[in-house]
């Protein structure tokens, strides 16, 4: 198959839509697909798939821009600013099949109709979400997609009868993420205390402040924080209010995630809503434990015998953190058999059978 992926982020940001797709593009190329990422990044010879860049601007300049219909956040922003450069890189001819998970100007584009009259099917992953698949309200009526790739079984349920889907989770590199050595000092976090470790971007839904409340609970435990965002002032003052000497904020290529994983003690997570939170399988695959909001989706991801809970309740949240920190290591064993489950060789298998399916109906 000839496929493209687009997102304005790819090859620019090591983050979750931009990490996933990419590790899904490189595995449907190894597996012998003729795989294109369009993106806004520079191109990096050693992948297995073809890099196109498009440019756009930094989502960082229009973090205080006005929300308004269609332009809602930064993200939006950035993503209109990808446009044209989508447009010059574009051929429809060119491919089988497009897939992206942003809304709503890459959508617009992959579906525009061609010159000749006929596109490329488009499949929608639903990374950041499935609104635009289930509003019918301003922007969002006009979302179509030929195929709908559900990343949990609560959009699947909600969107199966109204769009062609397939319910696939995200999937980590298990070669990449596993148990290893800690690494504390290249972090610059301190040895022989408890370490939490939050992998989380500074926007509201991550509720980053509330994992500063709960930690700020337990005497000598360190905070280290992985992400950044509008809120980065707001959490740097209030890091230093109740955690002072005892919070960390770190920006970390990918490669060296792992690492940062290996160095802490407790994975804490505080995003309620999540389309599915490859953070979660990334700890999970190198043996941390997990404290996050207890729901019927995190469950399904991370099963029955991780530590969660109401985190509207900051004290429990503590006293789960607390607990999460003597584990049996039957537990991390447990984890690290369930982790498996999401390789990206197992997930790309998944996307190139349905990629093949949607292909088939629309030619028939």
């Amino acid at each position: 198959m000839r496929i493209l992926f687009a997102l304005p982020g790819l090859h620019k940001y090591e983050r979750g839509a931009e990490v996933a797709l990419n590790a899904l593009a490189t595995e449907l190329a190894i597996g012998g697909d003729d795989v294109t990422l369009i993106g806004s990044g520079d191109p990096k010879p050693s992948r297995p798939y073809r890099f196109l860049r498009a440019q756009s601007l930094q989502r960082e300049g229009f973090e205080h821009f006005p929300s308004l219909p269609v332009f809602r956040s930064e993200t939006v922003y950035e993503e209109a600013s990808f446009v044209p450069g989508l447009l010059r890189r574009y051929r429809p001819r060119d491919f089988d099949i497009t897939a992206t998970c942003s809304y709503p100007f890459t959508n617009w584009v992959l579906r525009r109709p061609s010159l000749r009259g006929t596109r490329p099917p488009h499949v929608f992953i639903t990374q950041n979400g499935d609104w635009p698949a289930q509003s019918d309200k301003s922007e969002y009526r006009l979302f179509g997609c030929e195929g709908l790739v559900c990343t949990n079984p609560d959009y699947y349920e909600r969107n199966h009868l109204l769009w062609p889907s397939a319910l696939i989770p995200n999937g980590i590199d298990v070669n990449l993420f596993r148990p290893g050595a800690s690494a504390r000092e290249k972090f610059g976090l301190p040895e022989n205390v408890p370490v939490v470790l939050m992998v989380s971007a500074l926007i509201p839904s991550k509720r980053v402040a509330d994992g500063i409340l709960a930690v700020s609970k337990l005497p000598g435990a360190h905070l280290v924080v992985a992400g950044d965002g509008p809120l980065r002032d707001e959490i740097r003052q209030m890091a230093s209010d109740l955690l002072p000497g005892r919070f960390t904020r770190v920006s970390v290529a990918g490669h060296e995630m792992p690492l940062l994983y290996r160095s802490a003690d407790v994975f804490l997570h505080l995003s309620k809503e999540e389309s599915f939170g490859n953070v979660y399988i990334e700890a999970m695959a190198c043996g941390l434990p997990i404290v996050g909001h207890d729901t019927p989706r995190l469950r399904w991801i991370v099963g029955d015998d991780e530590f969660l809970v109401d985190t509207v309740d900051s004290d429990a949240v503590a006293a789960r953190l607390t607990e999460a920190q003597s584990g049996s290591g039957a537990q991390r064993k447990a984890r690290l058999i369930r982790s498996s489950d999401f390789s990206w060789a197992r997930v790309a298998a998944k996307y190139r059978t349905f990629f093949e399916q949607v292909i088939s109906s629309q030619a028939r």
